[in-house]
């Protein structure tokens, strides 16, 4: 067994000769704003993780042998993001479990398509000598950011004309008139919400 924690600027790699050997149970931390989330989200706590990586050989029909490399765990952290509305910062939670397969680049070509069974869709690929964990978190943060979040459920927004943050400051634009050709979806939407 093997144990690592993370510093910032440290990579760790899982590799395929490694995991020949023995499993890797790991351990990480990640300081804040040490995964590159892209523009719209930082990480804002630190990132904790830890579990399991280990080699599953799989027979391939005739190609012989394929390495997948498995890796289960879970993660927390905290990330920023913008709200949809006024475009404040926002801290989102994250607590994911993950059991993840990746398979050789190109493993799969050639394979007739089929329909992505719930217990294929965790299946990923990797290139050359095995993967960096850092992907493999960085990735898990992503697919767990929500795709649009509210400073609050109340939240007024941005005032359409002169920007100002409405939860803020009340602005003295003069509402334009609606347009008419919006009316009949403007119904439609009051009768939904009464």
């Amino acid at each position: 067994m093997v144990v690592v924690g993370g510093v910032r600027g440290f990579r760790m790699f899982i590799s395929l000769h490694e995991l020949g050997l023995h499993h890797l149970d790991f351990q990480e931390e990640f300081r804040p704003d040490t995964l590159d989330l892209g523009p719209d989200v930082r990480q804002r706590m630190p990132l904790k993780s830890s579990g399991r990586a280990q080699l599953v050989e799989e027979h391939h029909g005739r190609r012989g042998t394929l390495e997948d490399i498995r890796i289960a765990g879970d993660l927390s952290t905290g990330v920023e993001l913008f709200c949809a509305r006024c475009l404040e910062p926002v801290v989102h939670n994250i607590q994911r479990d993950f059991d993840l397969l990746y398979r050789p680049q190109g493993a799969d070509a050639g394979v007739k398509e089929a329909a992505v069974q719930s217990t294929e869709a965790e299946i990923s690929y990797y290139t050359g000598e095995g993967l960096l964990l850092e992907d493999v978190l960085r990735e898990q943060v992503l697919l767990s950011v929500p795709l649009r979040v509210l400073c609050r459920e109340d939240c007024r927004g941005l005032c359409r004309h002169c920007g100002r943050n409405l939860n803020v400051e009340q602005c003295s634009c003069v509402e334009q008139p609606d347009d008419p050709r919006w009316s009949a979806l403007k119904e439609i939407k009051n009768k939904r919400q009464h």
